[in-house]
């Protein structure tokens, strides 16, 4: 693709589709609960590849730190405080350019597993919000770690009996109560969790069902076309991300009435648009992960605000600082 147009906008056959550079952070793949971070981020910025260049050449004017590639932990630190509060800002270089979803690893695990067993998604807001005091901290996160061996296709010795046994130890601790009611609805569903773990056999399903980069995509894709126009995402290469994948991806989108003109995978160190919606992605994980932990920045979250997804995947009011609207989960 070729043109000299308005920044994120190309133009074709097809007539003009807005352009969105995309990245991640906090990818664990399916391990949500013992991975290194407790929020996953997806962002993407409609810069033109002048303007990102621009700014990627003004973070690098300020920093002035040797490394060949920048990342968002070059701006995270104290001493380039200034830094990423210009990037944020209101009349920095990405406002109104740049949106980043956000996602809650424990509750996504929580979300998904109460969905495939129960189909109540409902109840999944319930039982995060009612599990941890009712359970206690350790018997919350012997739930967390027994769901996510339950979903995830590669695992460690039998997941179903971990699971089942779990539940049944965790619903005995708390009669009465509304994480109590949801375990007893999830204790009788063990034949449909045997048929999902059932379904490996045949191999690695193509759309694992804990990885979270998928949904996000897809969700991306819709952020930037709230009034149907076409949108082409490019996009970090990952392993993740086969022509497969990618099928599916534009395949659901098109079925939720979303125009994705289609999506090309680069390498982030050769696209600065990608570049910067690295920044943002990690710098909106980090800000994020601070807010949910009780020890968030209260000017930092302020300057994220504008860019976070209202449908970011949130299980409790610990994050309503973060979103514009309503916590929604």
């Amino acid at each position: 693709m070729s043109g000299n147009l308005a920044d994120g906008e190309r133009g074709g056959a097809a007539g003009a589709f807005l352009e969105i550079a995309c990245d991640e952070s906090g990818s664990d793949g399916e391990n949500l609960t013992g991975g290194n971070t407790d929020v996953f981020a997806h962002a993407g910025v409609s810069l033109s590849v002048a303007s990102a260049a621009a700014t990627v050449r003004e973070i690098r004017d300020r920093i002035r730190s040797p490394a060949e590639e920048y990342k968002a932990n070059h701006l995270l630190r104290e001493k380039h405080r200034a830094v990423l509060e210009w990037l944020l800002a209101p009349q920095g270089p990405i406002h109104g350019q740049a949106r980043v979803h956000l996602m809650e690893k424990a509750f996504f695990v929580v979300d998904r597993t109460v969905g495939l067993l129960l189909d109540d998604a409902a109840e999944a807001a319930v039982l995060f919000r009612a599990g941890r005091p009712a359970f206690g901290e350790d018997g919350w996160r012997s739930f967390l770690e027994a769901a996510n061996q339950l979903l995830r296709v590669r695992h460690d010795g039998d997941p179903v009996d971990v699971f089942y046994g779990t539940v049944d130890t965790l619903r005995r601790t708390c009669p009465g109560t509304d994480a109590a009611r949801i375990l007893e609805r999830l204790a009788a569903t063990r034949p449909r969790a045997e048929s999902y773990r059932d379904g490996f056999l045949a191999g690695p399903p193509l759309i694992p069902l804990l990885n979270p980069l998928l949904p996000a995509i897809v969700r991306t894709a819709a952020l930037w076309s709230p009034d149907g126009r076409p949108v082409h995402l490019v996009h970090d290469r990952q392993n993740m991300l086969t022509p497969e994948r990618i099928a599916w991806i534009g395949e659901t989108a098109r079925q939720t009435g979303i125009r994705l003109a289609g999506m090309r995978l680069v390498v982030a160190r050769d696209d600065t648009r990608v570049q910067v919606a690295d920044f943002l992605a990690g710098i909106a994980r980090k800000i994020a992960s601070d807010e949910l932990n009780g020890r968030g920045d209260p000017a930092l979250t302020a300057l994220l605000r504008p860019y976070v997804d209202p449908d970011s995947v949130w299980g409790d009011a610990r994050s309503g600082a973060l979103l514009a609207g309503p916590v929604t989960g």
